[in-house]
């Protein structure tokens, strides 16, 4: 299976803020603990920088789907570092292994939908439960980095067996 890397994202640290939504940026360097400047509120203090939730993906055709569902998500509102292109969200499973442009990563566990998503303006507390609801199965895929590199928007992603 090949895709593309449709969009990049990352966010930094701002004090008082969440790591969403997060912005699109033309490259990064991905490293054993995430790209370069972006900051994961939970991962740093609840997770003790887990190198299992290095970086987030999320498939383009999932997040059109929601916009069909009359939800106003864009890339990078759902905390996802890297949108693909062209793989499918079932496609994506823990232990399997992908090159993205000259880096590697595994998928590790799947990202369940979490109440943090309430701090995006189109949801808040009034809408928090049926966005999680909606979310269940489809809010993306956490990955582990194998191999460090820089990404570039538009790098192939391809998926390999060792």
């Amino acid at each position: 299976m090949q895709g593309i890397i449709y969009q990049l994202n990352i966010k930094s640290k701002v004090e008082g803020e969440r790591g969403l939504p997060k912005k699109a940026v033309e490259f990064g360097n991905l490293t054993f603990n995430g790209f370069e400047g972006d900051y994961n509120h939970f991962r740093t203090n609840w997770k003790s920088g887990t190198f299992n939730r290095s970086v987030l993906i999320i498939p383009l055709e999932t997040i059109c789907e929601l916009k069909i569902e009359e939800w106003p998500v864009e890339s990078g509102h759902l905390g996802e570092n890297i949108t693909t292109k062209g793989i499918p969200y079932s496609s994506f499973a823990i232990g399997k292994k992908y090159s993205i442009g000259v880096a590697e990563i595994e998928i590790s566990e799947i990202c369940k939908p979490c109440k943090v998503l309430s701090t995006l303006p189109y949801i808040g507390n009034e809408r928090i439960s049926e966005f999680v609801k909606a979310l269940v199965c489809r809010r993306g895929w956490y990955a582990k980095v194998i191999r460090e590199g820089l990404l570039r928007k538009g790098d192939l992603i391809n998926e390999f067996v060792t």
